[in-house]
């Protein structure tokens, strides 16, 4: 049995049977993306971000290194995906048009991609800033495609996936659920002696258990000096007395993730320990208190950025205050459709959905780090996580 036969036959049997949302919700957000295509003046989309296709067809996987692509015109659409994929496809999707190619012939893409533009475009926006897009493919159409023009719209879809929808609310808050559980069974695991992987495999199985799946990123725990060091992870390193213990875990409920971080002490946390916690605290409370509808992201970082200004010369801090979550895949979480730091425009709505990442560094010392995952709401914020504030393994 070659892919077709297998679409075939799993199309009879078990076809959109794992699609995460309704019809209609499909509809609603393809419409508003046709819309923007229209104002932007779009005859297609070439879209490879693998979030932004499982945003408009529920298409999801674990193996998110190949090529697949989904060609969206103002009347059709077409997911193109390789022979190993088309499980996936045919089980997480309802697309009617779905193209496979060998997994091991990938220059077999190029005909179906330029068939299903070919006739349907003059103007085709691509991600031009994504490294899901090829190279190798973009050349190749361009070859084959010379009346086409290729122009960058990587924020179209992101300026609809922005705005979170009830079912996606909802989601969000499973994880979150997740997310703690699997964060109190790493904090019990805390004590002098064990190691960042112990500590991480008991929260790993925590977040397994309580129903999370793959997760795009895997729990993050780092101790001691290491913590001081911005995407350390676990690396067989004891806990020491009185050392901090960096956590940072996000459950995946349907691709969608609410993470947070969190950081306790294995025995007694020092006054500049406490110090430096207080103004992890001092900023998240300063974020809660600006982020609301019509302010900007710019309003929120200034104001952050005031009450980080005490330990501004002692700490490193990433300078992005947060960033939006939603559905993503490997190797990250972060959304990327908004980022609140200085200098953006973009103004709060409702429905949009934060993590708040604040996590100051002593370098060459220690990291402490304490977040929570907010949603937007029409007078300000509500907390999705729970995070115990405290720096105590309890």
């Amino acid at each position: 049995m070659d892919f077709n036969a297998y679409q075939k036959a799993l199309s009879v049997q078990l076809r959109g049977s794992e699609c995460p949302f309704s019809q209609a919700e499909y509809d609603q957000r393809l419409a508003q993306v046709r819309q923007r295509m229209a104002a932007d003046d779009l005859d297609a989309l070439l879209l490879t971000d693998c979030a932004d296709i499982f945003y408009l067809t529920g298409y999801c996987t674990f193996e998110v290194s190949v090529h697949v692509a989904l060609v969206v015109t103002g009347s059709s659409m077409m997911l193109q995906v390789p022979s190993i994929e088309m499980g996936p496809a045919m089980v997480t999707t309802r697309v009617g048009h779905v193209a496979g190619y060998r997994w091991e012939g990938i220059g077999e893409v190029l005909a179906p991609l330029v068939n299903a533009l070919d006739d349907a475009a003059d103007t085709v926006g691509i991600d031009a800033w994504h490294g899901s897009l090829r190279q190798g493919v973009l050349e190749g159409l361009h070859a084959r495609l010379p009346g086409i023009r290729f122009v960058d719209a990587g924020g179209l879809v992101k300026k609809v996936r922005i705005v979170k929808s009830p079912a996606e609310i909802e989601f969000l808050r499973h994880s979150a659920s997740v997310t703690a559980h699997g964060l109190r069974a790493a904090v019990a695991a805390v004590r002098p002696g064990v190691t960042d992987n112990d500590i991480a495999a008991a929260g790993a199985r925590a977040l397994l258990a309580g129903g999370s799946e793959f997760m795009s990123m895997q729990p993050i725990v780092t101790t001691g000096r290491r913590s001081s060091v911005i995407h350390a992870n676990h690396k067989r390193c004891h806990v020491e007395h009185d050392e901090p213990v960096f956590l940072e875990f996000g459950a995946a409920w349907h691709r969608y993730t609410a993470p947070m971080m969190q950081t306790v002490v294995a025995g007694t946390p020092s006054a500049e320990m406490r110090r430096v916690f207080d103004g992890c605290r001092r900023v998240v409370d300063a974020l809660l208190e600006a982020i609301k509808p019509e302010a900007s992201f710019d309003t929120a970082a200034q104001a952050a950025e005031r009450a980080l200004a005490p330990l501004a010369h002692t700490v490193f801090f990433s300078g992005v205050f947060g960033y939006t979550v939603g559905a993503q895949f490997p190797p990250s979480w972060v959304e990327g459709s908004g980022f609140i730091a200085r200098g953006g425009n973009t103004e709060f709505r409702a429905g949009m959905v934060f993590h708040l990442p604040i996590c100051l560094r002593v370098p060459g010392q220690w990291g402490i780090g304490c977040s929570e995952t907010v949603l937007v709401n029409d007078h300000g914020v509500e907390l999705l996580t729970a995070n115990p504030w405290s720096l105590h393994v309890a």
